[in-house]
């Protein structure tokens, strides 16, 4: 990619969408397009395809346009699996009439089986049962890879797919009702702390392990993988080790500040149990992680708490 090249990246104003775009920006790329800053309606093929006529843009990063945490894809499966589904016909489609030079996917961990083999190779796709609390999304998510490599065999487009690990970091969503494990603990904490509340709930038993990559490892990551990847097979791309979600919620107080006790409630729904990407493929290739989860949920923290400082200085 040239600094004069023309990007789109397409996201629901989320951290996907809002790193790739403040990274190129930030490296002098003049003519960088996000869905959501073009208002384009990715659902609808007229609206997608007006812009791709008029702004023909040559590369292509395609994220999630709903996205969100077990809560919010337990009671917005519906919006999850249309919105995507949608999407991604749309603009898959719209890269192939309108002659895209590459498209990277962004897709999920959740499309692997609930009870695959750990850590999970990209070769477990479609080899079980999927979990059911995220289920209309990854649906969303496989049907979107199946796309992308069979636009290519078919018409030549040149797609990869990329399966990250959870993202975090400053960007993520906060709010405890939408937000990933990581966003949602980090509201929490912090309300606790605010509050001056003496005990933190925390859904489920606590015992689930989770991986997660830092947000600035995950654009690099799409950055490598666009510029020295070119193959239908799909590629993991974590930080190469878990941790439990007990773990977790006792690092995110930690940094916090938080002091009182953590409860686990076990009558919530814990999800997987188990997410752990095999590295292998992309880490052949070159790419390393260089972020550690203590150290990208203290980053996390720190913007945070300067985040509602500034929001208490506006609303002075």
């Amino acid at each position: 990619m040239r600094r004069h090249s023309k990007i789109l990246i397409v996201g629901h104003d989320d951290i996907v969408e809002n790193a790739l775009v403040e990274h190129f920006q930030s490296k002098g790329f003049s003519r960088v397009f996000s869905s959501s800053a073009m208002a384009m309606d990715t659902t609808i093929q007229t609206s997608v395809y007006d812009f791709f006529s008029q702004h023909r843009p040559e590369y292509v990063f395609l994220g999630s346009t709903r996205s969100g945490g077990i809560e919010a894809n337990r009671t917005r499966g519906a919006e999850f699996i249309y919105h995507n589904l949608e999407s991604q016909n749309n603009i898959l489609y719209a890269a192939h009439k309108f002659g895209v030079e590459k498209l990277l996917f962004l897709a999920s961990s959740c499309v692997y089986p609930k009870d695959c083999p750990q850590p999970i190779r990209e070769e477990s796709l479609l080899t079980g049962e999927l979990e059911k609390t995220s289920e209309p999304y990854a649906v969303a998510k496989i049907a979107g890879i199946k796309l992308c490599q069979a636009f290519r065999r078919q018409y030549g487009l040149k797609t990869v797919v990329m399966i990250p690990a959870t993202i975090y970091g400053p960007g993520s969503d906060m709010d405890i009702q939408t937000a990933h494990v990581i966003g949602a603990l980090i509201g929490k904490f912090e309300s606790a702390v605010s509050h001056h509340e003496k005990q933190v709930t925390v859904w489920g038993t606590g015992t689930p392990r989770r991986e997660f990559i830092y947000v600035e490892d995950f654009v690099q990551a799409c950055l490598f993988l666009m510029e020295h990847y070119d193959q239908e097979e799909i590629v993991n791309a974590g930080c190469g080790y878990d941790v439990t979600i007990k773990e977790l919620s006792e690092m995110v107080a930690e940094a916090v500040g938080y002091k009182g006790d953590i409860i686990f409630d076990s009558s919530k729904p814990d999800g997987t149990a188990k997410k752990l990407l095999h590295n292998s493929r992309i880490t052949k290739l070159g790419w390393r992680p260089r972020v550690s989860l203590k150290e990208g949920v203290e980053k996390t923290v720190a913007w945070f708490k300067e985040e509602v400082k500034h929001q208490k200085r506006e609303f002075l």
